[in-house]
């Protein structure tokens, strides 16, 4: 059993806030993910183009720096613009808030590629018969693309979730008092680091188990009706 001199209260508080972050940033991506899919899927260039120059620069640069890019150039923009508008009032972005847009943003570009393979894999034919019968585009999407390509997605979903969920370990960069901040503070006070990061490696390793089971659950409901 792990002796934590006192400090598990503080690692758990500090796990609710990297969970937080993780799911927050998980609904960022998949917004971002099915609007630059449907675009790199688009009959306009100018679309694909951006699309395609976002999903390169973003998976072609390492998390933590694309993340310190975000977060610092992020702060440095909105901060021009207060300047731009006459305020001369410095704006300091919430670390929570950094910590979602940025690992969202990130994710958003592998997410892209998850979701447009979904989609070309549900056979065109079925959109446009739903086009036939008078379905909006929207409506059309809603009702015939979307419960298909969940299904066809979710293994490469799960393979993001949980690396974005371990990607919240370098939320303490920004500046967060995440659970991996608070684990180095108490090892530096106990002098016992080995103790409070094996800690939060457990907690990680029981994080992924959980979602692990999650997702299986959701791949085995989407799959009814289906043959493997």
């Amino acid at each position: 059993m792990l002796d934590l001199k006192g400090y598990g209260a503080s690692i758990l508080d500090g796990t609710t806030i990297n969970v937080a972050c993780g799911l927050l940033a998980l609904a960022v991506s998949v917004v971002i993910g099915i609007v630059m899919a449907l675009a790199k899927l688009s009959r306009s260039g100018v679309l694909r183009g951006i699309a395609n120059v976002y999903t390169t620069l973003i998976r072609g640069v390492p998390d933590l720096v694309m993340m310190l890019l975000v977060f610092y150039g992020g702060q440095t923009f909105v901060n021009q613009v207060m300047t731009w508008l006459g305020s001369d009032e410095y704006v300091d972005i919430n670390p929570f808030i950094a910590g979602v847009i940025s690992i969202g943003f990130i994710y958003g570009a592998y997410m892209t590629e998850t979701f447009r393979g979904a989609m070309l894999a549900v056979p065109p034919g079925q959109m446009e018969a739903g086009y036939a019968f008078g379905m909006s585009r929207l409506h059309a999407f809603r009702r015939i693309m979307f419960p298909q390509m969940v299904r066809h997605a979710l293994p490469s979903f799960g393979n993001n979730w949980l690396v974005l969920l371990k990607t919240t370990a370098l939320l303490s960069v920004v500046g967060l008092e995440d659970m991996v901040r608070r684990a180095r503070l108490a090892a530096g006070a106990t002098h016992e680091p080995f103790t409070f990061y094996l800690t939060v490696a457990l907690i990680y390793l029981a994080l992924t188990t959980i979602s692990v089971w999650a997702l299986r659950a959701a791949e085995k409901r989407y799959s009814v009706g289906t043959t493997r």
